[in-house]
């Protein structure tokens, strides 16, 4: 029997990534973020190794649940907070995305899919990583290289170009998802 030709396997690989993006919305969907809702898949050998969401830590409560408490509601890190719609505390500060982040407790999807994988003590080495949003910040970029991860998928469009550097150097391959 011949070996399936490279458009046969671009094309497998192609469906894949349907499938595991279309599981990257359902995880960031439950994401508390009032900003942005990601997910982040660790794949190996076509099985979910773990996941991830943008959000604080286990046990800090998200933007919306502070904001309501009382002893937080007019104040973050000391900064005054509008009154009205809960929304998020950097936007209501005036931050567009990106910025004022010093004010965000949310860790990013990939870094949770991380340290979750970490937690169950579960080998990241030689995975592939799929996250709903473009190429991850430097610094994801760092704990993705430094957890032997070898593939990101991920949508096109803007990002860090030093994450980009980075990734080239450490020989982690960027592949473009386009649903």
């Amino acid at each position: 029997m011949p070996l399936p030709t490279n458009e046969y396997l671009m094309h497998k690989e192609g469906e894949w990534d349907k499938y595991f993006m279309s599981i990257c919305d359902i995880v960031g969907s439950h994401s508390k973020c009032l900003s942005r809702k990601i997910g982040a898949l660790i794949v190996r050998d076509r099985s979910i190794l773990s996941s991830g969401y943008n959000g604080p830590p286990r046990g800090v409560p998200h933007c919306a649940k502070r904001l309501e408490t009382t002893d937080e509601k007019d104040t973050l890190f000391n900064q005054p907070i509008p009154t009205g719609e809960i929304q998020c505390p950097r936007r209501l500060l005036g931050y567009s995305s990106g910025q004022g982040l010093e004010y965000c407790t949310a860790a990013h999807a990939e870094r949770n899919s991380i340290a979750n994988a970490a937690r169950n003590g579960t080998c990241t080495a030689g995975a592939i990583l799929y996250l709903n949003t473009v190429l991850p910040c430097k610094d994801c970029m760092a704990e993705i290289i430094n957890a032997g991860i070898h593939i990101v998928v991920c949508y096109p469009g803007e990002y860090d170009r030093l994450s980009g550097w980075m990734a080239k150097y450490a020989k982690v391959q960027i592949r473009r998802f386009e649903p």
